[in-house]
């Protein structure tokens, strides 16, 4: 039997380098196209180098390439040269604030670039599954117009009907999105045309929060991964608006490559899934300062500012209900307490091996 072969677009990145370690670690042979750009959009904060070093050491069957998926060439010359049975599309600029910055960057790397991904593939490998990690925030703010209640520490759906949270029949249109959510409806919907127009093995996740420890957490990006890293360090964090009370769920970035796995085992061409944490790993801002406070037994140095971000969602809960109906071998295997103490304890170790670097020049 052939080993299968898998493509992986930001490969260095949370959810790419998941892929890429999990797919490896199955015997598959795995390329990853990745350029480093997070640098670019989050300076050395987000360098993900750190991540390639390591994977390139403790994989077995692992290519990397530096491509710019908004070269088409580039990428088709990729597909070419190799015959893909399933593509993890990771690569993104995945800020919601980031992208009024960069507006024609966000929509080349977000739209046109998952556009010259998928036309490889239906070019090169049309019989290949192709999985796009899209997001919420092509729900734009829709979500926010559900009732909601406030409680102690968190905003909360006022309704029974929407106790699992938000389903993918929340519209994705005539709403306030932000550059980035506008270009990942783009990238979206395409992906969806691509599975029901050619009749290809596409299939579009639209995640929550999604974390773990390889997460290179900034401000305008990585929220939980961020907030560990603000409160190991010592450093000052802001939280913006909602009374801090603003609500998400959180996925572990091995459960992301599960659900990818299942939905390879079994594609729907076009389908569409919203993917997260659910219910059960939902957290306020506040509620999850207090669980990594008790994790590392350190105060946060926060502050409050009164405007929230533009587009915000005040209460997001994955629906996924959908998800585990049709592939019900799949469920949540990190808990959020699972996941606050991988990320504190990963962090610790960051700035132990930070003080030896340091130590290690001051000697010198």
């Amino acid at each position: 039997m052939s080993r299968q072969r898998v493509l992986v677009t930001g490969s260095s990145g949370l959810i790419g380098s998941e892929a890429v370690r999990y797919f490896d670690q199955q015997g598959a042979e795995v390329v990853g196209i990745d350029n480093n750009m997070r640098q670019k959009f989050f300076g050395l904060g987000g360098d993900t180098r750190w991540n390639l070093h390591y994977l390139k050491e403790f994989t077995k069957n692992f290519t990397h390439k530096d491509i710019d998926i908004r070269n088409q060439q580039d990428v088709f010359d990729v597909f070419s040269n190799h015959q893909f049975d399933l593509i993890v599309h990771c690569a993104a600029q995945p800020s919601h604030d980031k992208a009024r910055e960069i507006p024609l960057l966000d929509f080349e790397v977000n739209a046109l670039g998952t556009m010259h991904l998928l036309e490889a593939t239906r070019q090169f490998c049309p019989e290949a599954v192709f999985v796009h990690m899209s997001t919420n925030k092509v729900y734009g703010d829709a979500p926010n117009e559900y009732p909601l209640i406030e409680l102690s520490t968190r905003y909360d759906f006022a309704e029974a009907d929407h106790y699992h949270g938000i389903n993918e029949s929340c519209r994705i249109d005539q709403s306030l999105h932000s550059l980035f959510g506008a270009s990942k409806v783009s990238a979206d919907v395409m992906v969806q045309e691509y599975g029901r127009y050619f009749k290809m093995n596409t299939g579009i996740l639209r995640a929550g929060c999604l974390t773990g420890p390889s997460h290179a957490g900034v401000e305008l990006h990585g929220f939980l991964s961020y907030l560990v890293k603000t409160t190991v360090s010592g450093h000052s964090y802001s939280i913006f608006g909602y009374k801090g009370k603003q609500v998400r769920d959180q996925l572990h970035s091995f459960d992301v490559i599960r659900a990818v796995e299942a939905f390879a085992a079994h594609p729907r061409p076009g389908e569409v899934y919203n993917i997260g944490g659910g219910r059960e790993n939902s957290a306020s801002v506040l509620e999850c300062i207090e669980l990594i406070e008790q994790a590392t037994g350190t105060k946060l140095n926060w502050s409050y500012q009164e405007n929230n971000r533009i587009g915000d969602h005040i209460c997001y809960i994955s629906d996924l209900r959908k998800f585990k109906q049709h592939y019900p071998e799949w469920s949540v295997a990190y808990s959020l307490q699972d996941i606050i103490q991988e990320l504190v304890e990963t962090e610790w170790t960051k700035q132990a091996q930070l003080l030896v670097r340091q130590k290690s020049l001051a000697d010198d």
